[in-house]
């Protein structure tokens, strides 16, 4: 149904408040916000008018429009407001607030994972982008399936139940593989046309100690009585071009896996000599003759190593002087292999001059003895294969009712066993096939539900799906067969053994891949000539992303005020990121939750180096995008779109000038004042922060100011500039402030829209729909609900779970 402006003639508190208010500016192609009533007619099926209508909605009933006048909005808000609420209300009750839709990629990777016992899987990069609506890919406006889609879910599906089988076929085993044995670190010892430095090659030691002869080869690789004694040190990190494997081992089968890897850090001797070429400045470099026990604690990553070459973090443990085995246990794919990195050390690249960790004293290094592999781990995956072929309708529907989430119609049993008795490949061949329709059939890849009050197995289903991403589990099954999950005692019971579940880091890593967008969080670098020192830091983009995904977990977990997520009194650090940030230190890799020093600004999510690199490009910040960014992400209030023609202003990395003195010229024009005098200042106070989050009080330039010595990760020599002086200062709705702290308390005050914006993610995600206006005041009523014990986040999940807004379609 279409509502035409023209519909509206006879409602004159519309048309009179329009033409008395509105259209003396907004008119012509240069409106301001891009909003032109001459041409906006009131279209509520088309999402970009009916999105402009609530805009104005909302910016007449705040008093910001229209301008310096105050009018009586009331008639106007009443009609507008009865419109929407009448379209809506039809709306929901022929399809239902959202549409159909089917499993995301991370949805159907869990489910796989679930349905065949095999947490391992790995699907989620086999299958198309989903498409994204309202900030979530949880939407059935965006998740089409096309026939490209539907090649991909065969192709992923066939392969994740052949990979399950092998995995099933494959005995555990447990085999040791020495440092001695394996080729690639073997190379890294010698020298060669690409690596004939000291600081990108191996060691051969025997305990603690140096062994010089094995490096000229006048004494064997290995001799099997010191075997266990035997190791290659390194005084530097994996790096392409300098990277090195257990590459005598490959996962036989995909599963879980328990490595056991004998290691321990040590002490690299250094000499004063210039490298290989006379021409180059000589600093300390490692002697590969002299070594002793070592005197840091490094942490080694661990990297699952794709045939291809492509690497898949794994974990990261500390490797203390100790020579001690150490235990973990990780998930692999057939095929991988292990790629350790001492992660802390250097990278060498072309060019370098150093380690920026050597000097006269020495340098730390780390040892590989050996890596032991026990696996695949037996896991509860369920049997698939039957003996005989007379058996193979009972194992079919046992999948069947697995694979849907509500009971099996009899239609679909046999439309499935049709599959299996048309097929003339042997019996394997012929299951596989029969579970590859079921898991591409509409009934496995869309959610069922209908317009109005979901019923037990639809509620089980989309409970299941915001909390673990996953199907139903066994209990909420039984009671959703019971009909027991309409009762909302039971829902919210239910719901509380979720979040305290194991798999709640699947809704929060979700979450926030596509909230803060946690997902994109490697797709710039740092520049190498500005941000040296974060250049090839894999171990700082690692912890950043820890840190960030520990923190909102830990809001659910412990019910934390919504008012954190703007400033907190703690944090969680590791030692690398407690350095990054300038706290006092923090032993270790592991995250641990930490409480700050009263005047650290660190708390809440603004500071958080995560946030603050994905805010940024690399080389540069932007205050325009990253208040933009907090206005949308944080409090809800999206910017509108620049005016067409205006180009984007972008920071000057010579240091000519800065930023706010170009965005000062940028707000002379009218057009674009009214929106950036809103985005600007929160995007100010986090110009304290540079493109990794490290704190600064002056800007980094490429030409001018004085140059700042010393060596890059990379080896190679500082050469940026100490540019102008950073301006933190601004002015938030009326709240000036002086710093980042001050901003931060003028966010965490306002906890109600805090609170009113994270309920609004938490329903798009939990529904695939937004927030319609119809749906206020049901939300403010949870809002007043939420208000009575601080707007916490775990009690704002459980309230919209109690409420129609979730529990209906």
């Amino acid at each position: 149904m279409t509502f035409l402006l023209f519909a509206l003639l006879a409602q004159s508190p519309v048309t009179d408040f329009v033409a008395s208010h509105c259209t003396g500016c907004h008119q012509g192609p240069r409106a301001p916000f891009g909003l032109d009533f001459t041409q906006l007619d009131l279209d509520l099926t088309d999402r970009e008018k009916s999105a402009r209508w609530v805009r104005v909605h909302d910016a007449v009933a705040n008093g910001s429009m229209p301008p310096g006048a105050r009018v009586d909005a009331k008639p106007f808000l009443t009609v507008l407001a009865a419109e929407f609420r009448r379209f809506e209300q039809q709306q929901a009750t022929r399809r239902g607030r959202g549409v159909l839709r089917r499993l995301n990629r991370y949805e159907y990777e869990n489910t796989l994972r679930d349905l065949l016992g095999a947490p391992w899987l790995r699907l989620r990069d086999s299958l198309p982008e989903d498409g994204i609506a309202h900030r979530f890919n949880k939407s059935g406006e965006a998740l089409d399936v096309s026939h490209i889609q539907m090649a991909r879910y065969l192709e992923t599906a066939e392969q994740a139940l052949r990979d399950v089988l092998a995995a099933r076929a494959t005995p555990p085993t447990v085999r040791r593989f020495y440092a001695r044995q394996q080729q690639r670190m073997i190379r890294r010892m010698f020298y060669g046309p690409f690596n004939n430095h000291p600081e990108r090659a191996m060691i051969p030691v025997l305990g603690f100690d140096a062994q010089p002869d094995v490096l000229t080869e006048k004494a064997p690789m290995t001799v099997p009585a010191n075997r266990e004694l035997e190791g290659f040190a390194t005084p530097a990190g994996t790096y392409n071009g300098n990277d090195y494997s257990w590459d005598q081992f490959q996962a036989p089968a995909g599963g879980r896996y328990k490595l056991r890897l004998h290691s321990y850090s040590l002490w690299i001797h250094t000499v004063w000599e210039p490298l290989n070429n006379k021409n180059r400045p000589p600093y300390w470099r490692p002697n590969r003759e002299k070594t002793e026990r070592g005197r840091t604690v490094e942490p080694l990553s661990l990297y699952a190593l794709r045939p291809g070459g492509e690497k898949r973090y794994l974990t990261t443990i500390d490797i203390g002087p100790e020579p001690r085995v150490h235990e973990v246990s990780v998930d692999l794919l057939p095929g991988d292999s292990i790629s350790p990195d001492a992660a802390r050390l250097f990278r060498s690249r072309p060019g370098f001059v150093g380690s920026p960790h050597a000097s006269q004293h020495g340098m730390p290094g780390l040892v590989y003895r050996w890596m032991e592999v026990e696996g695949p781990l037996p896991a509860a995956t369920p049997e698939l294969i039957p003996s005989t072929r007379e058996e193979a309708p009972a194992y079919l529907r046992r999948f069947l009712e697995r694979a849907l989430r509500r009971p099996v119609r009899e239609s679909e049993f046999t439309t499935a066993s049709r599959i299996l008795t048309a097929s003339k490949s042997p019996l394997p061949e012929a299951m596989i096939e029969s579970y590859q329709a079921i898991l591409c059939s509409p009934a496995f890849l869309y959610l069922e539900a209908r317009p109005g009050p979901l019923d037990s197995w639809a509620l089980a289903s989309r409970l299941s799906y915001l909390l673990t991403n996953s199907a139903p589990d066994a209990e909420l099954r039984r009671l959703a067969s019971q009909g027991q999950l309409e009762r909302p005692a039971v829902l919210l019971a239910q719901a509380e053994r979720l979040l305290a579940g194991p798999l709640l880091h699947r809704f929060t890593d979700a979450f926030l891949d596509y909230w803060l967008d946690l997902r994109k969080l490697n797709d710039n670098t740092p520049d190498q000539v500005l941000y040296p020192e974060y250049y090839l830091d894999d171990l700082l983009t690692e912890s950043a992303e820890a840190q960030t995904r520990r923190f909102f977990a830990h809001l659910i977990e412990a019910n934390q005020p919504v008012s954190h997520l703007a400033r907190s009194p703690y944090t969680f650090l590791n030692e690398h990121l407690a350095r990054h940030y300038g706290l006092p230190a923090v032993p270790g890799s592991a995250m641990r939750k930490v409480d700050l020093p009263v005047a650290s600004p660190r708390g809440g999510l603004l500071t958080q180096a995560s946030v603050l690199k994905i805010t940024a490009n690399g080389t540069t910040t932007s205050p325009v995008l990253r208040g933009a960014w907090i206005m949308e992400r944080l409090l809800g209030m999206p910017p509108p779109p620049p005016p067409a023609g205006v180009s984007a202003v972008e920071p000057d990395t010579r240091g000519a000038t800065t930023i706010r003195e170009q965005l000062d010229k940028h707000r002379a024009d009218p057009s674009c004042a009214a929106c950036h005098r809103k985005i600007d200042p929160p995007g100010f106070a986090l110009e304290a922060f540079d493109v990794l989050g490290g704190q600064r009080t002056h800007y980094r330039s490429t030409e001018e100011g004085p140059p700042v010595p010393g060596l890059g990760k990379n080896g190679h020599a500082f050469t940026f500039r100490r540019g102008k002086p950073v301006d933190t200062s601004g002015d938030f709705f009326g709240k000036p402030f002086a710093g980042i702290a001050a901003f931060q308390q003028i966010l965490a005050a306002d906890d109600r829209q805090l609170a009113r914006n994270l309920l609004n993610q938490f329903l798009v995600y939990a529904t695939g729909a937004p927030v319609r206006l119809s749906d206020r005041p049901a939300r403010e009523a949870l809002l007043d609900q939420a208000a009575r014990d601080g707007y916490r986040v775990r009690s704002l999940i459980l309230a919209l779970l109690a409420s129609d807004l979730f529990r209906h379609k």
